[in-house]
């Protein structure tokens, strides 16, 4: 069933569910949230597109197969929990550093492999029972 008013209403969340997931993703550092959170707001984002105008359309708008955006995530985890080994620290320990002027860190580039990991995951499972229904 596709409703205008769903098909309407989703154009509009849509972006808004983004840009909440990323600084929920972003602030889970200091606060509560994080990667998984993050990750499970932008999927209800794609979600609600897919509900309003179809799995077909959903997967258009999100332009990459949701399995490659979860095996990113991943691998971005991974790498992420094994940067400390070189150093001689145990594995998923954080290492800080700055690049260009920016405090960047191990930990941030494993929620964020999270982030796309639930994603990936979240919207694979979604898009998939759609289809069947």
């Amino acid at each position: 069933m596709k409703s205008p008013i769903l098909s309407t209403g989703a154009r509009l969340l849509i972006p808004l569910f983004i840009v909440f997931s990323l600084y929920v993703l972003l602030r889970g550092h200091n606060a509560p949230g994080g990667g998984f959170i993050g990750g499970l707001i932008a999927a209800c984002g794609f979600t609600i597109h897919a509900f309003a105008s179809g799995v077909a359309e959903a997967r258009r708008a999100l332009r990459i197969d949701p399995r490659t955006i979860g095996v990113s995530g991943l691998i971005c985890a991974v790498v992420a929990g094994l940067m400390a080994m070189p150093f001689g620290l145990a594995p998923f320990a954080g290492i800080w550093g700055e690049v260009a002027g920016y405090h960047l860190s191990s930990v941030l580039l494993f929620d964020i492999g999270v982030y796309l990991a639930v994603v990936g995951g979240i919207l694979t499972l979604i898009f998939a029972l759609e289809e069947v229904s």
